[in-house]
């Protein structure tokens, strides 16, 4: 009777939170009716559906543009304002240009170059593929990278096997030199400690390059498969936060930075991946393959024009954002002294965006199209994005984010760093069950508040709980590339857990470690800014 009565209510689920989040929660409207306890109701009404995802993430972002004007907290056309920002500029120019990477194949050039330039040793030959997929990640969507590198990985795996099928006889060449008959790997121990103590270390393998027509898994090939799977889907996760348009939590802590506190110019392009590449590279750091394949893949067909010029568009791009305003050093943006602050990233990117409409290619045709653009842009965190900025400037209007200062302000009495570890771990762990992007839009206009509250630098707090919301590794669901990479049958969500959880630690370690050391010089990060109000205590 239990059993049936739990699963009844298992299926009607989404209506059930759907009906009773909402009426639980009216008792702050209703009874307390004050403005802040309202932009409470929506906060949490949104958070709620947010983490359940019974309806579509992009649908609840659009309840700020119903409820703050029924509330009376903000007018619809000011509500209409914040859903379009220059957050969504950058990522136009940012799509752009990962639409014609992924077109004319750069992104297989890129990552099988990268891979066939470190050795024949089968360990740095996987370092090189994590390496390859965390570069990509930086520069475009972090599932979008999964994609590309996760592919090609299935095919070497698949050639290993099917040359071990038949090469299985004799020794071992201890040298790992090759002849024209036969060419042998041995795969060496994981680096990763985590993954390491889960997939016991690889026996030696010998492979003879030759084709075989069934494949057999063993134990030990399943355990290559399981280790090389979410080493892609961790390098495309941890390779996205050391840029601002690597991953989506960076771009929504830059744009609220912007939104919420204006004269603010401490966090650019420069200094954010001065402060996140090391750290990326420390927790990249992975695992093992074979060099002769990829060789072959690499040097198969020339560049393509196309090719080229994604490529020249990509470094200017770069480039252009390292440059424009680096802080040690005048940057290119100090050419127009009359409109300082009114060029910024984006600008850069949607003028550069535009190119690949414009110029064209061998066949007279433009470099990408709108119907290419249009399938490739995330239109789904567009419209949560500004969901999201909707909210905090709901808070910020309603006095929400002033009530929620005073109400943390006790936990001054904490050292700044304990404080900052509790924040890390709380969004790591939400993170497993809800989007990236909405764990960032729920906790910034939480967390800055209490950074004000305690008289600390805002970024002291943003900064760190931004990079930790992107290390979500336990589950298929916590985010796309973990999905994308489960999808291919080699690994089970235990499998996921196990790894994935001192893969956690080590990410949230590494970056209280980056924040406490060099992160304090490079955003002065010891003192409270001029920029950040101040709050009676």
């Amino acid at each position: 009777m239990l059993k049936r009565i739990s699963r009844g209510l298992w299926n009607y689920r989404r209506i059930i939170i759907l009906i009773l989040t909402p009426l639980l929660l009216l008792p702050l409207p209703l009874v307390v009716k004050t403005k802040e306890a309202e932009c409470a109701f929506v906060l949490l009404l949104m958070a709620v559906f947010w983490m359940t995802e019974v309806i579509p993430l992009s649908m609840t972002a659009m309840l700020p543009a119903i409820l703050f004007p029924a509330f009376g907290i903000m007018k619809s056309s000011h509500v209409a304002r914040e859903y379009f920002k220059d957050f969504h500029f950058l990522l136009v120019g940012v799509i752009c240009l990962a639409t014609s990477v992924e077109k004319c194949g750069l992104h297989r050039r890129m990552a099988l170059k990268l891979v066939s330039m470190v050795g024949v040793n089968p360990a740095w030959l996987m370092l090189g593929f994590m390496s390859g997929c965390a570069l990509i990640s930086m520069w475009i969507q972090n599932v979008s990278a999964a994609a590309m590198v996760m592919p090609i990985v299935e095919a070497v795996l698949q050639q290993i096997l099917k040359a071990e099928e038949l090469g299985c006889a004799g020794n071992v060449n201890p040298n790992l030199q090759m002849d024209e008959k036969k060419k042998s790997v041995v795969l060496v121990l994981l680096p990763l400690l985590p993954v390491m103590v889960y997939f016991p270390p690889f026996v030696p393998l010998k492979v003879a390059v030759c084709v075989s027509a069934n494949v057999r898994k063993s134990e030990r090939d399943r355990m290559m498969y399981k280790a090389m799977s979410m080493g892609v889907a961790y390098a495309a996760n941890i390779g996205g936060i050391s840029t601002l348009p690597g991953t989506s939590p960076n771009l929504i802590f830059s744009e609220y930075l912007n939104q919420v506190y204006p004269e603010c110019n401490c966090i650019n392009f420069g200094n954010w991946l001065l402060m996140c590449f090391p750290i990326m590279s420390k927790n990249a750091f992975i695992k093992s393959l074979s060099q002769e394949i990829l060789r072959f893949l690499y040097s198969s067909g020339q560049q393509s024009p196309q090719e080229i010029f994604t490529g020249i568009i990509f470094v200017v791009m770069v480039l252009l954002w390292l440059t424009r305003s680096p802080g040690f050093m005048p940057g290119w943006a100090s050419l127009f002294p009359d409109h300082t602050g009114y060029i910024t990233e984006a600008t850069v990117a949607l003028v550069l965006g535009l190119l690949f409409f414009i110029f064209f290619s061998v066949n007279a045709e433009a470099m990408i199209t709108w119907e290419e653009f249009r399938s490739s842009m995330p239109w789904m965190v567009v419209l949560l994005v500004g969901g999201g900025f909707a909210l905090a400037e709901g808070t910020k209007v309603s006095g929400l984010s002033v009530w929620v200062a005073q109400l943390m302000t006790p936990l001054g009495d904490l050292p700044v760093l304990a404080t900052i570890t509790v924040a890390c771990i709380i969004v790591t762990t939400l993170t497993e069950v809800a989007s990236n992007a909405a764990t960032t839009t729920i906790f910034l206009p939480i967390l800055s508040p209490l950074a004000e509250a305690i008289h600390v630098n805002p970024l002291y707090v943003l900064i760190p709980t931004t990079l930790c919301i992107s290390f979500s590794f336990l589950l298929p669901v916590s985010n796309p590339p973990n999905a994308l990479v489960f999808s291919y049958g080699h690994i089970t969500i235990m499998d996921m857990v196990k790894a994935g959880i001192g893969v956690n630690v080590i990410g949230v370690l590494t970056v209280m470690m980056g924040i406490a050391t060099w992160g304090i010089p490079l955003f002065s990060l010891d003192t409270y800014p001029d920029w950040a109000p101040v709050h009676p205590g």
